[in-house]
């Protein structure tokens, strides 16, 4: 959606109208929506995390001023604000723990200095779980009542929703489910939070870099050893190129990462039982659109039917996610809707 954003003009609009914050530690995205979570506007600011967050907060509320205005609304015609951040965070009290992305930010009161800059009530969440509610509302999740959103990038995001519910846990760490455990033996690989075998250090962008580099570095022969001495930058768009070109041992590695991934969604699978799973984040290897996408979906599907309840491989959808970046701001706002509704009524 990130690339062929389409907006519904204020006629055809459906009142009432909600903000949403998707914060980043690079960027910050905004946007508003209607009741129907079709976008009106949308903007990005960069975050500047070095200024601290109490700068951050004041230009996030002058970013949603902005995207009011550019949705043609006034600020009394937004019911909510929602805010998705990255943790660790208490979202009870609205604040930021210790976020790892956003040095320095440590137990910041950030729901409600931006309600202060931007003067509308807040709801606040975890940026994963904001996404997860995002396509649960209006993207590939619309039609299910329950599901999971993996985002997979330098780590593992994720987001539970059953029904409006959002399972945020009882400590603010619901659904951190790239760190549950799939490898208990005593030299498993280490996650980036510190503990070994857990999805994240055999799924995530980082997990690929740092065991391509040891294959690599054990003698293994691929064309990625030409690419890098040619001054090529290890990544997994790099793995993922030589993957397309044939060389075999960077398909072994994407098919691992199916592997892991298919550890871990059968884990959720027979814990939650959800309608769905959906694959988002930046290392989808071109998801739908891409043959190898497909592949990687493929495999996934395949370690989930070796492994999970009969019943369950059947009926339970694996796809990949549809809104792109868009998730975080849409799925803030939808659960600012939800907030919203419950305090009306």
């Amino acid at each position: 959606m990130s690339e062929t954003r389409c907006f519904v003009s204020l006629e055809q609009a459906r009142a009432p109208f909600y903000a949403g914050i998707d914060l980043g530690g690079t960027n910050i995205k905004v946007g508003v929506v209607d009741d129907l979570g079709r976008p009106l506007s949308w903007l990005s600011v960069p975050t500047e995390a070095e200024k601290g967050p109490e700068d951050a907060a004041r230009r996030m509320g002058a970013a949603v001023r902005n995207a009011i205005a550019q949705a043609g609304l006034k600020p009394e015609a937004i019911a909510r604000l929602g805010l998705g951040s990255p943790g660790t965070m208490d979202i009870p009290a609205g604040m930021l723990v210790a976020p790892v992305n956003l040095h320095g930010w440590d137990n910041f009161p950030i729901r409600d200095r931006v309600g202060h800059h931007s003067g509308l009530p807040v709801a606040f969440a975890n940026d994963a779980a904001a996404a997860a509610y995002g396509e649960y509302w209006v993207g590939s999740g619309r039609d299910f009542h329950s599901m999971v959103l993996f985002t997979l990038g330098t780590g593992i995001g994720c987001g539970i929703i059953i029904g409006d519910l959002s399972i945020d846990g009882e400590h603010s760490h619901g659904a951190e489910c790239g760190h549950m455990i799939i490898d208990f033996a005593d030299d498993a690989p280490i996650c980036g939070c510190g503990q070994p075998g857990h999805l994240e250090a055999y799924a995530s962008a980082t997990a690929v870099i740092k065991q391509t580099a040891e294959l690599l570095e054990a003698g293994h022969k691929s064309s990625l050893a030409d690419r890098l001495a040619e001054g090529a930058q290890l990544s997994p768009k790099l793995v993922a190129a030589e993957a397309e070109s044939g060389d075999e041992l960077s398909v072994e590695i994407i098919r691992q990462v199916a592997r892991a991934m298919g550890v871990g969604i059968v884990n959720l699978m027979h814990t939650i039982d959800p309608n769905g799973v959906l694959l988002g984040g930046a290392m989808t290897f071109g998801g739908s659109d891409s043959p190898l996408g497909r592949r990687f979906l493929g495999w996934i599907k395949q370690e989930v039917r070796r492994r999970a309840f009969a019943v369950l491989a059947e009926n339970t959808v694996i796809d990949f996610a549809t809104l792109g970046g868009d998730a975080g701001y849409i799925g803030a706002a939808g659960i600012a809707r939800v907030e919203h509704h419950k305090s009306a009524g």
